[in-house]
């Protein structure tokens, strides 16, 4: 994100628009959008009602623009009238709580497309221990979201301590309280993320969450915490935890979702054709005849029409030829649960678009790209070979049980420091050409490895005369000295041969659209950082949340996959990719085949890639 959005708008601007100038007025909401955005989302922690407060708070922006004495202090009575929509819709919620009270679960959960910090951790690209700070903060107190939205943005250089104070209505020190009581609350879940996702795991920390239904809440924090506290094992896990304020500084905005700043209409679109491309929702025409009489011309035109659109813009992105990409939309033959399923999660789809008994089948591709993730289950020969894989790998050098179909491959894979012994390392040679290396070491409960260590066992992998692909590593792979990047520079600087990069990649952003940018993004920054043919060996949409997995839909699953390797089809770095993986389970629900003649919404979209 450019800078811009640092620096209070120009007067000059401010001035304009108040005086009713369309342009300026354009200008001045477009600027102001990820900040509203940034604010809102993580005050209501990702709920559903995010894009509703947004909007609800760039009308009044524009409705209430001509009152500002002052155009100097335009972006501290910005944040003011945020944090004012954050309180009113807290406030409408726990009514609403109060009168439907059977009907807490519902209005608790948050929109599974949207949940803040995994939005944070996978738009902004975050690892390690930032990743862990992201985490930290779904166990926050309520009252302290909002706070944690106002300081996150004076932490990555947005806001400033006396914006904040003004926006909240606190002096400095009142503020600078109430910012080290929630910091302490964060540091404290922290310890609990670290605790949860360590391999192995504390048995006692498991005694004491045996009844935790694995959503993160300030009563549970408390609980966990005084375990982590005075646990030994648990306590030693955070000895190296670095500064919260040091994590976060210079960290960007967090995007707009896929497509929303570029639909922002200009004030030169005829008022006449905004209905036509987002048709005004009810209440439009009230709001223009209460806004003050300058701005009436303006609202009757298409920025307003965009205010009140937010919540569509993700649907219609992926429908609009012109905005998207020709790798976001399935190819004709798909299935109809598979082409329509590319819109927000958070829709309700037409009833065209809802799958059909009678919907076509896609007929089954054959491609020696394509590739799949295989454990032993019930009828894994049959289902493989209906896949049409044209390789496969079992994070093994052996397939037992398993048949290789006609036109297939199998590609062996060294996983971790245990397997490099002169039996696997002949069977892997014999596999050959290629041979996948240790998997994800970066993580403690896979291989588990330090650079030193798999740097050190290269040779004896070399050895195999086999193509040799890079460790896996988890995430970060284009962050410069993360694992991976560490891993390559020790590489070259011992003259070691690393024939292809290997990749994993889950998305936590269940829309299709912004999901198969994401990857995209990625796979361009990691080929960038080290121009070596890509090998894409596991991804689909998994979100990670306290230990536990959530999946989407099978039809939001199916339309990722068809989008996504459409995309990957025109990347000619990378030479392969294998989708996670084969089985399908209560366990797996990302997989292909619950049996070997059963394929799932998402293994008919995967017979259909190339």
């Amino acid at each position: 994100m450019s800078s811009a959005g640092r620096a209070a708008p120009d007067p000059g601007l401010v001035v304009a628009a108040r005086q009713g100038d369309r342009r300026a007025l354009d200008d001045l909401v477009a600027a102001s959008l990820p900040l509203v955005y940034n604010i809102v989302g993580r005050a209501l922690r990702g709920h559903a009602d995010v894009d509703d407060v947004v909007q609800e708070t760039l009308v009044r922006v524009i409705r209430h623009l001509p009152a500002l004495n002052d155009p100097a202090a335009y972006r501290s009575w910005l944040v003011a009238i945020t944090i004012r929509q954050v309180r009113d819709w807290d406030q409408r919620r726990r009514v609403a709580l109060d009168r439907d009270a059977g009907l807490d679960a519902i209005h608790n959960v948050p929109d599974p497309a949207s949940d803040f910090a995994g939005m944070t951790i996978l738009r902004l690209g975050l690892t390690d221990q930032r990743r862990e700070v992201a985490e930290a903060t779904r166990w926050l107190d309520p009252d302290d979201q909002e706070l944690l939205s106002l300081w996150w943005l004076e932490e990555t250089g947005e806001l400033t301590r006396a914006e904040i104070a003004e926006a909240a209505s606190l002096s400095p020190g009142h503020l600078a309280v109430r910012i080290h009581r929630m910091k302490e609350q964060i540091q404290s879940a922290r310890g609990v993320v670290r605790a949860l996702r360590a391999r192995p795991g504390c048995p006692d920390l498991g005694a004491v969450a045996a009844e935790w239904d694995g959503t993160p809440s300030p009563l549970w924090r408390k609980r966990l915490a005084r375990h982590v506290r005075d646990c030994a094992f648990c306590g030693h896990l955070g000895a190296a935890f670095l500064p919260i304020d040091r994590l976060l500084a210079g960290m960007s905005l967090l995007p707009l979702p896929a497509g929303l700043s570029a639909h922002i209409p200009s004030a030169t679109v005829p008022p006449a054709a905004a209905p036509a491309v987002v048709p005004h929702p009810p209440g439009v025409a009230e709001l223009a005849v209460h806004a003050p009489r300058g701005l009436v011309p303006y609202l009757a035109g298409g920025v307003v029409a965009a205010v009140l659109a937010i919540t569509t813009l993700v649907v219609v992105l992926p429908d609009d030829p012109v905005a998207a990409p020709s790798w976001a939309a399935p190819p004709a033959a798909a299935p109809t649960a598979v082409a329509s399923a590319s819109a927000s999660p958070s829709s309700a789809p037409s009833p065209s678009a809802r799958p059909s008994s009678k919907a076509p089948v896609a007929p089954a591709v054959s491609s020696a790209r394509k590739g799949v993730g295989v454990w032993n289950f019930a009828g894994a020969s049959q289902a493989l070979a209906s896949s049409k894989a044209g390789w496969y790998y079992t994070w093994g050098t052996q397939h037992p049980g398993i048949s290789t179909p006609r036109g297939a491959t199998f590609v062996p894979m060294i996983r971790s420091a245990e397997n490099v012994t002169a039996a696997e390392l002949n069977r892997a040679r014999a596999a050959g050409p290629y041979l996948l290396t240790f998997n994800e070491p970066d993580l403690p409960e896979q291989a588990n490895m330090t650079v030193g260590q798999a740097l050190d066992l290269w040779p004896q992998l070399m050895a195999t005369g086999s193509r040799l692909g890079s460790p896996a590593v988890a995430w970060g792979g284009a962050d410069p000295q993360g694992w991976l990047d560490r891993f390559m520079t020790g590489a070259e600087a011992r003259g070691h041969r690393v024939d292809f990069i290997t990749l994993h990649w889950y998305g936590a952003d269940f829309t299709t659209a912004a999901a198969v940018n994401q990857l995209r993004q990625y796979l361009q920054a990691v080929y960038q950082r080290y121009h070596k043919p890509i090998w894409l060996t596991e991804f689909a949409l998994i979100r990670y949340d306290g230990g536990r997995q959530q999946f989407p839909s099978q039809e939001q699953q199916a339309a990722f996959l068809t989008a996504a390797t459409g995309m990957l089809g025109q990347l000619s770095y990378v030479q392969r990719y294998a989708w996670f993986g084969l089985p399908a389970t209560d366990k797996d629900k990302s997989g292909l085949f619950s049996d070997g003649t059963r394929a799932t919404v998402i293994g008919r979209a995967f017979q259909a890639a190339r």
